[in-house]
């Protein structure tokens, strides 16, 4: 069903992380029809990828499409995490209006500024959904304030600052209009009809011309193994159909032609073949292979280009490198340089965010990103596919000024911690070089606002659950480059390495458990170089776990056995690649995480300047 471009509406649900986007996305689906009533739907259904449901996040965004009266609404999730930040940016052309979601009870958050910040800029019409206002303790008025006040601190327009506002719950399913402190039954009844007929309203219908030539700003890509690369984005002009000519204007002013082999739209959630397309829909062309974020198709070589689009640069490189352990090659089905290379290209075809470099040192490659999470993501993925690779610290991309001085970026950060533990995040973030500019005592916590390098949140995350048993949240987004603030420590802890291969026994380790974290139990393998365990001091030391007990003529109850060792600390991807020193390396493999040296052994150690 064709629609004209007044019946259209684009628009997008912007949020802080576990604010609830996913969920309201369900129910507006849900209750506009899109799925059969005997079909069976999961929950939170457009994170479609593994790693999203496991993490209750959104790392893609993704574009669904339904119905409401004679209207047509196109929707985008869009990730919270400002890691995702690229995938944020790039929709904000493609879209006309958002919603922005706050917690009821959280209220306004770091990544809640971040993406606002970017929807205003875009000059983007905004409706406030205050959700989740049946959580307990939730205080839907104070977070209206507070969400006033940061329209305000990010010079939102008078006609931004006039936003309407909706109350809603999108776990269970309803919105209303107005709150006035209590759940009735009527607004339990009342289901989604309110957001929609706001969204119909006051979001505006598509700046596009139908009758001028075909044009479309690119700011969404997939990729499929039969069609190529599709270019995804809003038609600002003309229309489009199967087998047309087009043209790819360039970032850097050259020009690809092609012709258009496939289009493709949303019908609900599923990608469909269409023949042609018209102005002020969203849709997907293939037939360019070379064609990127921002760039501009038209339909012929004579037109002018539609403005570029730039995104944020990355702050985090890490190295890649083919695993070149003692046990390697025991597991993964790609391992060789040439499949690792191939698998990040194929990466930064999708995602716009990531820059992909091969270095002078054969196997390894130089990739940047938004943050380490981004990059977990990425090889977590690899890792599930049956990748076997190595990676480095994440170190931040420094710049130099006009005067060659050293540049480094720089976070704002936002804390709420406990009361009880408010000294000990202090402390952890001076050493962290950080710069509180604010702090706001609430009845049982305490929020901080401060500014960091970015090399000093490098594993602050996992410090701050540690220090405040849990209780603890942070937040952070990017604020500028600023002036180099010199060392900072990376661990307190040495680590202790293994000094030859084998196999743990109960035995040996043991014997080490008290002077030591432990990373392995009995009889997992080790080998010389590797990384079991965290020592109580500052200093790294060398320590066999593979000794077997001496045997005696004597009898015994045998070797390990009545030994009673607490269970090794098994830490998460995330965590391991914070952890990790500039001169040690994290292997991954599709069943095993393992940190080891650089350098595995102890002579080549101090020839390249260790101690150990």
């Amino acid at each position: 069903m064709a629609h004209t471009i007044e019946k259209i509406r684009n628009f997008a649900i912007i949020a802080h992380i576990d604010h609830g986007k996913t969920t309201l996305v369900d129910q507006l689906l849900r209750q506009a029809g899109t799925f059969r009533s005997n079909q069976a739907v999961v929950e939170r259904v457009m994170d479609s990828m593994d790693l999203e449901r496991e993490k209750g996040i959104t790392i893609k965004s993704k574009n669904a499409s339904f119905h409401y009266k004679d209207y047509l609404f196109n929707i985008v999730d869009t990730p919270g995490h400002a890691d995702f930040g690229g995938e944020v940016e790039r929709i904000m052309r493609m879209i006309d209006g958002v919603l922005l979601l706050v917690d009821s009870f959280e209220g306004v958050q770091a990544q809640t500024k971040f993406v606002l910040r970017k929807a205003l800029e875009a000059k983007l019409k905004p409706i406030v959904v205050i959700n989740k206002i049946d959580r307990e303790n939730a205080d839907p008025h104070k977070v209206l304030d507070s969400v006033f006040e940061l329209f305000l601190e990010l010079n939102a327009t008078d006609e931004q600052l006039d936003f309407p506002v909706v109350y809603a719950s999108g776990k269970s399913g309803f919105a209303t209009l107005e709150w006035k402190g209590e759940l009735t039954e009527e607004i339990k009844n009342a289901g989604m009809v309110a957001i929609y007929d706001l969204i119909a309203d006051k979001v505006p219908p598509p700046v596009a011309d139908a009758n001028t030539h075909f044009s479309m700003l690119v700011s969404n890509l997939d990729y499929n193994d039969y069609v190529g690369r599709i270019a995804f984005g809003k038609i600002y002009g003309g229309k489009i159909k199967v087998g047309d000519p087009m043209v790819c204007y360039h970032g850097d002013g050259s020009k690809t032609k092609g012709k258009v082999t496939k289009i493709f739209a949303f019908e609900g959630l599923l990608q469909i073949e269409i023949n042609e397309a018209s102005a002020g829909t969203i849709v997907g062309i293939s037939g360019i292979e070379e064609v990127f974020i921002g760039e501009t198709l038209a339909d012929n070589d004579q037109r002018q280009p539609l403005p570029f689009i730039a995104i944020d640069p990355p702050t985090i490189q890490m190295q890649f490198l083919v695993n070149d352990s003692p046990l390697n090659g025991k597991e993964g089905k790609f391992v060789t340089a040439r499949h690792i290379w191939d698998r990040l290209i194929k990466e930064t075809r999708t995602n716009v965010s990531l820059i992909v470099k091969e270095t002078e040192a054969a196997g390894a490659f130089s990739v940047s990103a938004r943050g380490e999470m981004q990059i977990a993501v990425i090889v977590e993925q690899m890792r599930r596919e049956g990748f076997e690779l190595m990676v480095s610290r994440p170190e931040v991309i420094m710049q130099k000024d006009e005067n060659g001085n050293m540049l480094e970026p720089y976070e704002t950060v936002y804390v709420e911690v406990p009361n009880d533990n408010l000294g000990d995040v202090l402390q952890n973030l001076a050493e962290r070089k950080a710069e509180i500019t604010n702090m706001h005592h609430q009845t049982k916590t305490v929020m901080l606002e401060g500014v960091v390098p970015t090399r000093g949140l490098i594993g602050f995350g996992t410090d701050l659950l540690n220090l405040s048993k849990g209780m603890g949240i942070m937040s952070h987004i990017f604020k500028e480059y600023g002036p180099y603030k010199g060392e900072i420590r990376a661990r307190a802890n040495g680590v202790v390495i293994a000094m030859e291969q084998g196999v743990t026994t109960a035995y040996s380790l043991d014997a080490l458990a008290e002077r030591m974290k432990l990373f392995v139990g009995p009889q997992e393998d080790v080998y010389e170089g590797m990384i079991f365990g965290e020592n109580a001091r500052p200093d790294d030391m060398v320590a066999n776990p593979c000794k077997a007990k001496a045997l005696t003529n004597m009898r015994s109850q045998g070797d390990g056995k009545g030994i009673q060792l607490a269970p090794p600390l098994k830490m998460s991807l995330e965590r391991m690649i914070e952890y990790i020193g500039s001169d040690e390396y994290l292997e991954i493999t599709p069943n095993n995480l393992r940190l080891r040296k650089r350098h595995l052994t102890s002579a080549a150690r101090k020839r390249a300047g260790g101690k150990v």
